[in-house]
């Protein structure tokens, strides 16, 4: 026993004792409820993805100039036209993003073992503010492409840490819809964006929507500095970058090279994680190719006159739905890492089921009616994807497990599938072929999680409790009392 109704134990280091009741002091709760914290981590991850939406819409993005035969010529718009790109050049700009996003991640997930967590979002916001700003100051190729990288380095520590800063103050009941919550900013800041990012254009120079994202994110940024630090469980609580090991789940873990290899090496051996991450990878690579060639598959097999706005459409209205679903879903059904993977498969399955149905009909009025059912399926794996991810490592290892699950996907799913299916495309000359090829790559997906469900799975939330831990953590947990 350390400290029960304010005495102390006989024999028992003054010193220790003082450190302890400082410790309280720092962990009582804050008037920043949990309510407030989903509320402001779904803007700021809106935000991310309205610039991802910004950046590839016409009125930002723009078009080379171009010249007719009779030799008139008109000038160039937005990033592509004052900078003079060609397509190559105007796609580095997104993989350069993704360099910073990927390398990032884990690197912010290791530090966050001796740097408060709550404290590095406020320095990733910082480093995004000025990255965006960077972009609308931007004079050539190389100068903007050095800024995006630098937007993907900002986001990479709220990609990483926001998700278990989430999972720690949701209501036991509720852990799943407000993951589902917060990844429903997703679909819906990418169709903000191409509306932001349209309007801005046709009005005022494309630099102005860069400069327009920075003084949304800044109160953010600073937000992650004026408030007191939040604890993340199995991580330094303080503001000092001191190593916590008495209590509130901290694990006495340096950081560094050979600490983040280790690191790996669990997740890699952790047959739940990797199930999981294989599975998330083959669906992301549908999803990836779905979000590039969709319009134009829409209009070469339906000779749809609005495909961008048709597709744009249904991925917002599905995405959005689709998404709380499945943590409404999950939730209902009681949210275990066994029942995340039961909804995965299933949801998965059916809803490649319909999509590929879709493909196979020649009226463009069943195809939108199947592929919109199907799209809401797919799309609720949001939730329970994230939830195992949460769920199915220590504390100590959420913020790795989500940035590793960042980079897999990416890597292996999105960042390769656009341009594979342009090659099967330029092979089979067939764009209804094509999509039914990449909607088939769904069912393994759902395959994978099918595995899950008979996997031996453990909710590993409480493994970095210390046996004593248990009374103390009660009287400061949950971090933040609802308003």
């Amino acid at each position: 026993m350390d400290v029960v109704d304010g005495g102390v134990d006989r024999g028992q280091n003054p010193r220790a004792t003082m450190e302890r009741d400082s410790d309280d002091k720092i962990a009582e709760p804050s008037w920043f409820s949990p309510k407030k914290l989903l509320f402001v981590f779904c803007v700021v991850n809106l935000i991310n993805y309205i610039d991802r939406g910004a950046i590839a819409s016409n009125g930002v993005n723009g078009s080379l100039g171009t010249c007719t035969s009779t030799g008139t010529c008109s000038s160039g718009s937005g990033i592509q036209g004052d900078f003079n790109l060609s397509n190559f050049q105007d796609g580095v700009l997104s993989s350069a993003f993704m360099v910073g996003l990927l390398v990032a991640s884990p690197i912010f997930a290791s530090v966050a073992k001796s740097v408060n967590p709550f404290r590095l979002i406020g320095i990733g916001l910082s480093i995004w503010t000025l990255a965006v700003i960077g972009c609308g100051l931007s004079f050539d190729f190389w100068s903007i492409t050095f800024c995006r990288m630098f937007v993907g380095v900002g986001e990479a520590s709220f990609v990483s840490l926001a998700a278990p800063f989430i999972d720690d103050n949701a209501p036991q009941a509720q852990k799943s819809a407000w993951l589902a919550m917060f990844y429903m900013c997703i679909p819906t800041g990418y169709a903000l964006g191409y509306v932001y990012g349209g309007l801005v254009g046709s009005v005022l120079p494309w630099r102005a929507a860069f400069w327009g994202e920075a003084i949304l994110m800044l109160p953010f940024a600073v937000l992650g500095f004026v408030i007191k630090p939040l604890h993340l469980k199995g991580f330094a609580p303080d503001d000092k970058g001191k190593n916590r090991t008495d209590n509130l789940n901290v694990l006495p873990t340096g950081y560094g090279f050979s600490a983040v290899l280790k690191d790996l090496k669990l997740l890699l051996v952790d047959k739940v994680y990797v199930t999981n991450i294989l599975g998330y990878i083959a669906y992301n690579f549908v999803l990836g190719a779905y979000s590039y060639w969709g319009p134009k598959a829409g209009y070469n097999i339906y000779k749809m006159e609005n495909a961008d706005m048709i597709f744009g459409g249904i991925t917002v209205i599905c995405g959005i739905v689709g998404t709380l679903s499945g943590g409404v879903v999950l939730d209902f059904m009681d949210a275990t890492i066994s029942n995340a993977f039961k909804l995965l498969s299933v949801s998965t399955f059916i809803g490649g089921l319909f999509c590929f149905a879709a493909f196979c009909f020649k009226s463009m009025y069943a195809f939108l009616a199947l592929f919109a059912v199907g799209e809401l399926l797919v799309f609720a794996t949001q939730g329970p994807v994230n939830f195992i991810v949460l769920h199915c490592v220590k504390p100590s290892l959420r913020p790795l497990a989500m940035a590793m699950s960042t980079v897999s996907i990416h890597i292996f799913g999105d960042v390769p599938s656009s341009p594979l299916v342009g090659v099967l495309q330029d092979y089979v000359h067939n764009w209804r072929v094509t999509a039914l090829v990449l909607t088939f790559v769904l069912f393994p997906a759902a395959a994978i999680w099918f595995i899950g469900i008979f996997l031996n799975s453990v909710d590993r939330y409480n493994e970095d409790s210390e046996p004593d831990a248990v009374t103390r953590e009660s009287a400061v947990a949950p971090l933040l009392e609802d308003a």
